[in-house]
């Protein structure tokens, strides 16, 4: 009897320390994620307040800019409710407006920032390249670099085959050449379009080269553009390591970006 007894008491014993441990583990993973800059450990209002106090910091006039934008509509909504004695209906309109408005200029004013804190940065370009959007394009990050951070991106999308060079002009060029003649291999007459970012004449400017990119026409079908990814892992396979780290990556835009196109 005092065996039963005695591991009655044993089990009761497990039970309660897996509570605590479970207890302990679910206090521990809420700590970490109110401590992490992964977009995906925060929440939508964590990840807009990320995105505004990041780009407050190379634009301070982004307070005012989303006053105006939120508090324009309501204006607006009131005088004009008041003059046709339907306020409360407009000024909640205005709200609603002015909330949307305010999202809009945040963005606007994030891509601003990301493109000036990272611009002249070694890898820079592929902030650029985040800002495409996912579904029509894919991109690979610093295919080949050399030992002087001259750096050259890649994008495949519907528009064909992007090769994006950063550095010193003449290198990347020569750069650019060269991963182009790789690419003809297995392009498969895929055409294949070259950009060196920079403020030189014939070159695109770091803030530019998205839309100068999602202009490219559209050449290939969506199936085509898988079979084109395919066929360059080839290429990559055969690739040494990088020289340099891959370019910045501002995950906390990012997220706050993909909260705010509602994906």
């Amino acid at each position: 009897m005092a065996t039963s007894t005695s591991d009655k008491e044993r089990a009761k014993q497990r039970i309660a320390d897996a509570k605590a441990k479970a207890k302990a583990d679910r206090k521990a993973a809420k700590e970490r994620k109110r401590n992490s800059t992964d977009p995906k450990d925060m929440g939508t209002l964590r990840q807009i307040y990320q995105a505004y106090k990041l780009t407050k910091e190379q634009d301070p006039a982004v307070t005012w800019l989303l006053l105006a934008a939120f508090l324009l509509p309501i204006v607006i909504g009131v005088v004009v409710g008041i003059l046709i004695n339907q306020w409360i209906w407009l000024l909640i309109m205005g709200i609603m407006v002015g909330l949307i408005l305010a999202m809009l200029v945040l963005l606007w004013r994030v891509k601003a920032a990301t493109y000036k804190r990272y611009e002249g940065m070694a890898g820079s370009s592929e902030v650029a390249l985040q800002m495409l959007d996912k579904k029509k394009w894919s991109h690979t990050p610093a295919i080949a670099a050399t030992r002087h951070q001259d750096v050259v991106h890649r994008a495949v999308g519907r528009g064909g085959i992007v090769l994006v060079g950063e550095g010193d002009q003449n290198r990347v060029r020569q750069m650019l050449n060269s991963e182009v003649k790789k690419h003809e291999k297995f392009a498969d007459g895929v055409i294949i379009t070259t950009f060196v970012v920079g403020d030189k004449e014939g070159q695109v400017p770091l803030n530019k080269l998205a839309g100068q990119i999602n202009k490219l026409p559209k050449m290939l079908e969506k199936y085509q553009v898988s079979e084109v990814n395919q066929r360059l892992k080839a290429i990559d396979a055969m690739r040494p390591v990088a020289p340099i780290p891959k370019g910045p990556v501002p995950t906390s835009m990012k997220g706050a970006r993909r909260q705010m196109r509602g994906r």
